[in-house]
């Protein structure tokens, strides 16, 4: 049912996301952080950790997800450091996703050579 749950979750993130980019004139990159902040948005609000708890990595793997991190990261760093965690949580939170995109990306550069479009 997990499985379900998160292909359920994912699917309509990005099944919202298509129709979007389908029936708006908005860009692509618009889109996109719009998903990161509807992610703090929700969790500020409390409604999106019982969607991630139904959702799993349907709720988790995509932007809002990333959101939600940066949110969750903030919340911690503030309880803890007090207004000084408003400017390290998020990245510290996040440290290890985008950590792990800049090395990737790297390696993808390093190993592919990308080709002029024509």
């Amino acid at each position: 049912m997990d499985y379900l749950n998160a292909f359920l979750c994912g699917g309509i993130l990005c099944a919202i996301g298509q129709i979007l980019i389908d029936k708006t004139q908005l860009t692509p990159a618009r889109i996109l952080t719009g998903y990161v902040v509807a992610g703090v948005l929700l969790s500020a609000l409390g409604l999106y950790q019982p969607l991630a708890d139904w959702g799993g990595a349907g709720a988790s793997v995509p932007l809002t997800g990333f959101g939600h991190l940066l949110a969750k990261g903030v919340q911690k760093a503030v309880s803890e450091q007090g207004w000084l965690g408003v400017l390290t949580g998020g990245l510290t939170a996040a440290a290890g996703g985008i950590a792990a995109a800049v090395v990737f990306g790297v390696v993808m550069a390093v190993l592919f050579r990308p080709k002029a479009k024509r």
